[in-house]
């Protein structure tokens, strides 16, 4: 899937060192996909990283971008044992 990063989403690779490889996995097949509360461009994709400890990771997408453009990526302990 094409999508492009944010400087902020490209920082919070490099500093909680998440692949774009995990990214991509995630925003095709999410474990679960629903919509910001605040902004109606934007949708949280979440899935479980199985070769980082089953993390679960948020991907914060603007699906209104042509690419998608990915606003911030993290994982998410709030999620972890609910997926």
């Amino acid at each position: 899937m094409d999508f492009i990063l944010t400087h902020h989403a490209a920082r919070q690779m490099a500093d909680r060192k998440i692949r774009r490889q995990w990214i991509s996995s995630v925003i095709e097949v999410p474990e679960r996909r629903e919509p910001d509360r605040k902004d109606p461009t934007i949708e949280l994709f979440y899935g479980r990283i199985s070769s980082a400890e089953s993390k679960v990771l948020l991907v914060v997408v603007n699906t209104a971008a042509d690419p998608w453009r990915i606003v911030s990526v993290f994982f998410d302990r709030r999620m972890r044992g609910r997926l």
